[in-house]
């Protein structure tokens, strides 16, 4: 489901120029998804959406990077969901337990999935240990993986 909806916001910004998340939410409904403001939020963040000054002066939500990057990305985050089993932090350091032989394929789908405030990855048979600077950002990116797996 989030797949589609997150395929049917792609669609609606590349044909409409949509200036605000109610006026996405309102697009949303015309395509079947009756969602919260709160999740066309989070959506926006999961996407990596901007907004970009259109040629008429307004700011209007784009994608980030080409749509080459972002069939990459979501390659990477395929392969990365289907090697990982749960994730987990202390402190600054994020655990994440992968299926036997995957934690290098789940370290190398991080890697290039840019993920913001990562220091460092280091990957073992079946788990990934992901380096933040603090605490918080341990639980933010934790909770970012959550998501994808959900």
């Amino acid at each position: 489901m989030k797949t589609k909806r997150h395929e049917a916001i792609l669609e609606i910004i590349s044909k409409n120029a949509v200036t605000t998340q109610e006026g996405l939410q309102e697009a949303l409904r015309g395509y079947g998804f009756e969602v919260t403001q709160a999740t066309v939020s989070r959506d926006i963040k999961s996407l990596d959406l901007v907004k970009v000054l259109s040629e008429d002066g307004k700011y209007c939500y784009a994608q980030k990077f080409s749509e080459q990057d972002r069939k990459r990305s979501l390659r990477y985050r395929s392969i990365f969901m289907e090697a990982v089993i749960s994730v987990d932090y202390g402190q600054n350091i994020v655990a994440v337990k992968c299926h036997v032989g995957m934690g290098n394929a789940a370290c190398a789908a991080i890697d290039l999935m840019a993920l913001p405030d990562i220091v460092g990855t280091l990957a073992g048979d079946d788990t990934v240990f992901i380096l933040m600077r603090n605490t918080e950002q341990a639980a933010g990116l934790t909770e970012r993986i959550r998501g994808m797996l959900s």
